[in-house]
């Protein structure tokens, strides 16, 4: 037994070693978004969006010496926390990331997180969950959102309802972690500013027909309807509903349900809906649209500018850390996402790399005008959306 245990210490070590060997003068980082589900749609320009900070920092040759970096896509699903959670060990054990951007939905990046991140002590980066509920789950220090939580969202939500005049509405959410706690933050929100919440009432994603659900909406009333759901999915089939019986006409589309997918599905028959997403009308966004643009995908789809910035910060954390090591570049996210420093924007990674290898401290702003506060949040700012002519437009920012 013991000449057993000898060998399999020796064969453990040598596949370290080796493991080692193969990582020496590169950086892999996990991407894992749901590339199937309920927001599909908007996967593909999340995940481009984060290999396009690693790729210009590869180009770059400034981190760390020199090392390149590339990406292993998995499916998070948005929705199965068991499938989540299989894909997030095999980026792990498989395939030896060094840092995860990821996941996308509260429910699974919830289940990483607590089931794979913080035992295996790998650092995320969200650039989308967004559910109150991850501001004080214990993260060990290892968890990070560039997109701000719903607790935030149903202030300003509230605030894009009252200006346009509506102080009576009704919510439907999809029944999950998302769903629930950014109900229940606007709710309390626009109760808070003297609306009137008519009906709460939760949806299950995946059913071919919504009319009992609308019908209890369209019997407690209101001048509008909240879709706090998923756009490729049970948020689609509740607006597709309330337009064929006429119970509304007139809907609110929060984060979830925001992409062009949206105006695919329902065109015109919408004119006059409005929403929000994290977004922002700084120089950082402008220059990424036109990045974007250039690398063939869309830059202003949800997320993906906070997708760029979640891969941008883990790179230049390590390049402050001295270190690839979860464990040692962890600290050094907030660092390098906040004053004080010299301001870096989307596509100046590789100075930003230059300066923090001279000691140099850096303020990165990135694509969605990042600004980290504790516990490792977004401070977040919004793009308040209109449907006009079957098109999603930008009303203002907030």
């Amino acid at each position: 037994m013991k000449k057993l245990l000898l060998a399999s210490t020796a064969t453990a070590v040598m596949a370290t070693a080796a493991y080692a060997d193969s990582h020496a003068n590169s950086v892999t980082l996990g991407v894992i978004v749901g590339f199937t589900g309920p927001i599909e749609s908007l996967a593909p320009a999340m995940a481009d969006g984060a290999e396009m900070a690693m790729a210009e920092v590869t180009e770059s040759g400034n981190l760390l010496g020199g090392m390149s970096v590339t990406s292993v896509r998995a499916d998070s699903t948005c929705i199965d926390s068991a499938a989540a959670q299989a894909a997030a060990e095999r980026l792990i054990t498989a395939d030896g990331v060094d840092g995860i951007v990821g996941a996308d939905c509260s429910g699974v990046t919830t289940s990483i997180l607590s089931n794979v991140a913080v035992p295996n002590g790998m650092v995320m980066v969200s650039p989308s969950a967004t559910s109150p509920a991850l501001s004080s789950i214990e993260d060990s220090g290892l968890f990070f959102r560039t997109a701000p939580s719903d607790a935030r969202q149903g202030q300003v939500m509230t605030d894009v309802i009252m200006d346009r005049g509506i102080s009576e509405v009704a919510v439907t959410y999809t029944n999950n972690d998302y769903g629930q706690g950014l109900a229940d933050s606007f709710a309390a929100a626009f109760e808070a500013a003297g609306g009137t919440v008519t009906l709460v009432s939760a949806h299950e994603d995946g059913r071919a027909d919504y009319s009992a659900e609308v019908g209890s909406l369209a019997s407690a009333g209101g001048d509008a309807l909240v879709v706090a759901g998923y756009v490729d999915q049970g948020g689609s089939g509740i607006v597709q509903s309330a337009l064929d019986s006429g119970a509304f006409d007139t809907f609110v589309f929060p984060d979830g349900m925001v992409s062009q997918a949206l105006t695919d599905n329902f065109g015109t028959d919408i004119d006059g809906s409005f929403g929000q997403h994290p977004g922002t009308d700084s120089e950082g966004a402008e220059i990424y649209h036109g990045m974007a643009e250039a690398a063939g995908f869309d830059g202003t789809s949800p997320f993906s500018k906070e997708s760029y910035d979640a891969a941008a910060l883990i790179m230049l954390a390590m390049q402050a850390a001295g270190s690839t090591a979860p464990g040692d570049y962890a600290a050094h996210i907030m660092d390098v996402a906040n004053a004080p420093g010299e301001p870096i924007q989307p596509g100046e990674l590789g100075r930003a790399l230059e300066l923090l290898a001279a000691g140099e401290e850096i303020d990165y702003q990135g694509a969605s005008a990042v600004e980290l506060i504790g516990p490792g949040e977004s401070a977040g700012n919004y793009r308040e959306i209109s449907i006009e002519g079957g098109e999603i437009v930008t009303a203002r920012y907030r």
